[in-house]
């Protein structure tokens, strides 16, 4: 019997120590990005990117035939979405800009000044409302021209991006103290691995590491030409966003599963920060993938060596952590068939049974978030984590409970690494503000807390109940407990 209270007490005592309040600094804000919600894809003399050749020349390869032409219309209804942005109590708005309607070619020899005017609209009009513009950018938009160049495969490419860089920074730096170079850049590299997004090439590992390559030093020289010219003044700090799904092992006892899980996380997540942190590619990486080179018969290793000057360019650029977090997997050894996965990591992936899944097949697991919160703090030195993305894709419903018990879940488990493990997160950013172009799934998947009727020639917008739930969450800086089960640990 005493046995019994003792546990009831414990539980008691572990309840309450879970409902934890959000500080009163940390800040919550809500994502777009340019293609998946301006439309206006030839408007007032913006050029053609990457993404409006692959939708017009090959529709067949979005899921619904669908395209980014009009979007959610958001060039011409900017206000209306920073009315929703303001009811909604949110501190920024993290927005990409588009690089072809800044300069038409991706050249900054000529600007296109209806572009420039139209994000200097678009930020005063946050900061009317109070809210702070955060700024990325390039989110998966490179003008066409700049492609066939041959977009980030092309080492002279970080020289482009970078004088796109000094233009925004001139224009917008005075009121934008936040940014981010590059969104997701892994992702951007898988895009000349295999065929699948823009600018849709097959160029295998090869082109993999020579777009991950280029923008990182891309990525090196903004940051430099920032803190070199800039910072003084404008006192703003930057960082790119690394996408993570995050990898644990199969078996938790297994060392051979331990070790692929980690291999796996450094694969895909160390790729694009251990350069940033610890200067170069991770040790495990550079390993397996000039051993399998030499295997094949290569000359010289598919993963590019950064020169000395090149680590001292990239080492230390980033002011924040930025992580677009979705979901996890499980790992063992093995080859896994999915291309988006490195296949030289040799590891393959599977779900638990009981773990939830989403209608975009991402695995709802809470604990996984934490976790990769947590490998982070220990790997690179606690850094100030910005989650510049994390959400739930569904059909679209307006009285949307997955989606609100998903980001539910998710924040109580980013609490629990706040509390419990100290990680140093001071933000957290819901994908998406609107339902919006997701890629290859085209319209079908919808993640915003915002419907969009696509149907409707205005794009009639109308507030989900996930809307109504984070407006809630970010009053009252608490998560509220009403008995669903998250499943917070595997």
């Amino acid at each position: 019997m005493k046995c019994s209270i003792l546990l009831v007490i414990i539980f008691i005592s572990h309840t309450i120590s879970m409902d934890y309040q959000f500080p009163k600094e940390f800040m919550f804000g809500s994502a777009t990005a340019a293609y998946q919600v301006e439309g206006g894809w030839n408007e007032d003399g913006k050029g053609e990117n990457i993404w409006d050749r692959l939708v017009h020349t090959h529709p067949e390869f979005i899921k619904d035939g669908t395209n980014g032409d009009v979007a959610c219309d958001s060039y011409h209804k900017y206000k209306e979405d920073i009315a929703l942005l303001k009811n909604l109590n949110v501190k920024f708005y993290r927005f990409s800009i588009s690089w072809s309607r800044i300069a038409p070619t991706g050249e900054m020899n000529s600007l296109n000044l209806k572009g420039i005017a139209y994000y200097n609209s678009l930020i005063d009009e946050l900061i009317a409302n109070n809210i702070s513009p955060m700024v990325t950018m390039y989110h998966w938009d490179l003008p066409q021209y700049l492609q066939d160049l041959g977009g980030w495969t092309n080492p002279i490419m970080s020289d482009y991006f970078k004088e796109y860089a000094r233009v925004l920074f001139t224009y917008y730096g005075d009121r934008v103290k936040w940014w981010i170079t590059l969104n997701e850049p892994k992702d951007t590299s898988n895009a000349y691995s295999f065929n699948a997004y823009a600018p849709n090439l097959n160029l295998n590992s090869t082109g993999y590491y020579l777009a991950a390559h280029t923008q990182l030093i891309a990525h090196g020289k903004v940051y430099r030409l920032y803190e070199e010219l800039f910072k003084s003044k404008q006192q703003g700090k930057i960082s790119i966003s690394v996408s993570g799904i995050f990898f644990i092992p199969k078996n938790e006892s297994s060392l051979s599963d331990i070790n692929t899980a980690e291999r796996a996380n450094q694969f895909e997540i160390g790729l694009f920060s251990h350069p940033i942190y610890k200067g170069d590619y991770p040790p495990v990486m550079r390993e397996w993938v000039d051993k399998k080179s030499k295997r094949e018969g290569r000359p010289w290793s598919t993963l590019p060596k950064f020169t000395e000057d090149e680590i001292k360019l990239i080492k230390g650029t980033a002011d924040y952590y930025a992580l677009n977090h979705y979901s996890t997997c499980l790992v063992t050894h093995g080859i896994d068939s999915n291309p988006n996965y490195n296949q030289d990591a040799e590891y393959a992936t599977s779900a638990d049974e009981s773990w939830p899944k989403s209608l975009a097949s991402m695995l709802v697991v809470p604990d996984g978030f934490r976790r990769h919160l947590i490998w982070l703090k220990n790997e690179y030195g606690n850094p100030p984590i910005v989650v510049t993305e994390n959400g739930y894709g569904d059909n679209g419903v307006i009285n949307d409970l997955d989606r609100i018990n998903y980001i539910k879940c998710y924040l109580r488990a980013m609490l629990q690494a706040m509390y419990e493990d100290n990680c140093n997160v001071i933000a957290y950013t819901v994908w998406s503000l609107l339902d919006n172009f997701e890629w290859k799934d085209g319209l079908k998947i919808h993640f915003g807390l915002v419907k969009v009727d696509f149907n409707d020639p205005q794009r009639s917008r109308t507030p989900k109940a996930s809307y109504t739930f984070f407006k809630n969450v970010i009053s009252t800086r608490h998560v509220p407990r009403d008995g669903k089960n998250c499943s917070l640990q595997l």
